[in-house]
């Protein structure tokens, strides 16, 4: 009878409608309280280099907790806004990328793709700050291709950083370089999230959006790819008879691996779905694998250990490595949509039309100023772009400032940000990343997500190049009688 009861309320909880306004003792910003705490948690366990990802979780769940005491509202409600913010697809699209680009990077990586690129980097020299600057590009260019910053952030972390710490890269700019990669394709790549969601809401078509944005992206990426060949080296390569040694060992036949890598490029640049993309790319890496002799147990192996059941390989630890960042993920989503429900949002978007008092240079820092302000607390840059959209489009509507304009805005402003703070999304997948590889690894060096803060140079670049376009007017158009661009020389406001 108790199993009943219990079922009958889950079944009323499942179907209960979203919940449209929660109301907190202190105000619409007390609503802010779990991802403060979190943010401050985060924060305080990387400074005190005692950060792991449960620590993380636990961080979440507490400020989820203290803002439940916060809650005026039915503790019910608050309940089923936390499960509304958790059921959002953009939480689990990010979850399945990371799976599928784990599986995808830890089969390469098995395969011996990270000693052939070692092989490689002595061979030709390319070393310390050069392999860096080449990690900036093929990290770019692999984005751009399949669309997933995190996507790249973990296929990168586990392949191009062992490879790079070995060939005298430093650590913490390495590791931004793959960030920054993340970024240039999160924000201009036509089938990443951000792209597409940033030229849905402001009702522009993505292909314009991203011959507008071209302008903005390669304006900031051309000075980080120097900065990178410049601040990357200096890194601890090792001892020269290590290094010696290591020499000997590795060799070119795990850049046949390089193959599939290459295939998912194409596939993803012919218009392939990421998922559809990153399957082949799994199935054309166990191909290889075989080819070249890696024995089965690389790639999955079930047997017991002392009694107990043990999955190994490299799909199974593609998979593993991220179900911790998974659940922070959704708990993250969820105290996010707190915010929405409790009016902070709209009370952040009314301070700013206050500011503007008819001026657009004004409305376009205020659109820069907000979409900042909400990737500080919503940090995964789809979320706070989902969030931040409505003002973004009323506001420039007002002034008639075309939609790619205001796409641009909304989405380079969050994919920049998404890759930078220490609590983001980004950042701490790349930890997480890099502090997998790190087992299979043992002279790999976790950098603490406080450490690659100043060093993301495309997204520092992005953020400064948006706000000297908001400033100036650099890049502002006007929406025409028939949707067209018109330069601000041209256009005639309607009396």
């Amino acid at each position: 009878m108790g199993n009943e009861h219990h079922t009958s309320e889950v079944k009323e909880a499942i179907g209960k409608k979203e919940i449209q306004r929660l109301e907190f003792r202190g105000g619409v910003f007390a609503a802010t309280i779990p991802l403060v705490f979190f943010i401050v948690w985060a924060i305080t366990l990387s400074t005190q280099e005692l950060v792991t990802e449960e620590g993380l979780v636990l961080g979440m769940v507490l400020g989820i907790l203290i803002g439940l005491f916060f809650c005026k509202s039915k503790w019910s409600d608050y309940a089923q806004s936390l499960f509304s913010g958790m059921a959002q697809p953009i939480g689990v699209i990010a979850v399945i990328a990371w799976f599928w680009a784990g599986m995808f990077a830890k089969l390469l990586s098995a395969g011996g793709l990270v000693d052939g690129l070692i092989w490689f980097g002595f061979q030709t020299g390319l070393e310390g700050g050069y392999f860096v600057g080449l990690t900036f590009l093929l990290a770019a260019l692999f984005s751009t291709a399949v669309g997933t910053g995190y996507g790249t952030v973990a296929t990168f972390g586990i392949l191009m950083y062992p490879a790079g710490l070995v060939l005298g890269a430093d650590p913490v700019v390495l590791l931004a370089a793959i960030l920054s990669g993340a970024v240039f394709g999160d924000n201009l790549a036509p089938v990443s999230d951000t792209t597409i969601v940033s030229a849905t809401t402001q009702e522009a078509d993505v292909p314009g959006v991203v011959r507008s944005r071209f302008k903005y992206s390669i304006t900031a990426a051309i000075p980080s790819l120097f900065l990178f060949i410049i601040f990357g080296g200096g890194g601890t390569a090792g001892s020269p008879e290590v290094l010696n040694q290591l020499e000997q060992q590795v060799s070119a036949e795990g850049l046949w691996l390089l193959l599939p890598f290459i295939l998912v490029l194409y596939l993803a640049l012919s218009g392939h779905h990421l998922l559809t993309s990153l399957t082949w790319g799994i199935v054309a890496s166990i191909a290889v694998i075989f080819v070249t002799g890696t024995p089965l147990e690389k790639v999955i192996s079930i047997h017991k250990e002392n009694g107990t059941a043990v999955v190994d390989g490299a799909l199974m630890n593609g998979i593993g490595g991220y179900f911790n960042m998974a659940i922070l993920i959704l708990f993250i989503l969820s105290a996010a949509h707190l915010l929405e429900v409790a009016g902070t949002m709209e009370a952040i978007r009314n301070f700013f039309l206050k500011l503007i008092n008819k001026v657009v240079r004004r409305a376009e820092l205020s659109i820069f100023a907000i979409v900042a302000s909400l990737n500080i607390f919503i940090t995964i840059n789809t979320a706070a772009e989902i969030a931040a959209a409505p003002f973004v489009r009323k506001l420039g509507k007002e002034f008639n400032i075309h939609p790619y304009r205001r796409a641009n805005f909304l989405d380079t402003v969050s994919s920049s940000l998404g890759y930078i703070f220490p609590w983001s999304g980004g950042v701490l997948l790349a930890w997480a990343t890099i502090k997998g590889a790190a087992k299979d690894y043992d002279f790999l060096t976790v950098v603490s997500p406080t450490d690659v803060f100043p060093y993301v140079f495309q997204g520092w670049g992005l953020l400064i190049v948006m706000f000297i376009a908001a400033l100036t007017g650099w890049g502002l158009r006007y929406s025409g009688k028939n949707g067209e661009e018109v330069h601000p020389k041209d256009y005639q406001p309607e009396q």
